[in-house]
């Protein structure tokens, strides 16, 4: 029998990639908007803390079980910022442009270039479940001053990954899942849940 689960996102990337990896653990995975269920706030400092929150979120308005993930890009010379503000480096509104032009200028002045991605998802059975099933996956790379490749999000085109010699931004799809910060977080959690 198949479980419904609901992810507290309504990104239909994400929505396709965990449904993909999660059938094979018995969830059908359905975006919170199906539901009605408006973004959580992310108030919190760690990532960890964030993506409970919004599992709770989602899981609470819903009355089924829910699955968050919170992830950034982390700059050793930056003390791991802008992590959990990732999204929102720059200010609001949200802008990917934005972002990365603040991270090359910032990053100018300092020879550790240096980051890594870093998610976090978590699953929880009920609102209130005191054991949420949590699973983490990070992504080494390298902070460039000049974009490359068209595909991927966010700072993609300037996370340089040295033993492929390309920026993730030039992967492919399933290239970019079998070796991310996200892919490998969801096939922590599939064994988790296994």
């Amino acid at each position: 029998m198949t479980q419904r689960l609901i992810l507290a996102s309504n990104n239909q990337g994400k929505l396709k990639e965990f449904n993909e990896l999660l059938s094979s653990v018995g969830f059908s995975v359905h975006a919170q908007g199906e539901y009605d269920v408006p973004e959580a706030d992310e108030p919190f400092h760690t990532f960890v803390e964030n993506a409970l929150q919004k599992a709770r979120h989602a899981s609470r308005l819903t009355g089924l079980p829910a699955l968050a993930d919170d992830s950034g890009v982390c700059v050793n010379a930056f003390g791991g910022a802008p992590g959990v503000l990732s999204a929102r480096f720059a200010g609001e509104p949200k802008s990917d442009a934005r972002n990365n032009e603040k991270m090359v200028a910032d990053l100018a002045r300092h020879e550790d270039k240096s980051a890594y991605y870093y998610c976090v998802l978590v699953l929880v059975r009920h609102a209130d479940d005191p054991q949420p099933v949590i699973a983490d996956g990070r992504w080494n790379g390298v902070m460039i001053d000049t974009p490359r490749g068209e595909g991927g999000f966010g700072y993609d085109p300037y996370f340089y990954i040295p033993s492929l010699g390309k920026c993730a931004a030039e992967l492919s799809a399933d290239e970019k899942n079998a070796m991310s910060h996200r892919g490998q977080a969801l096939r922590a959690l599939v064994e988790k849940l296994k």
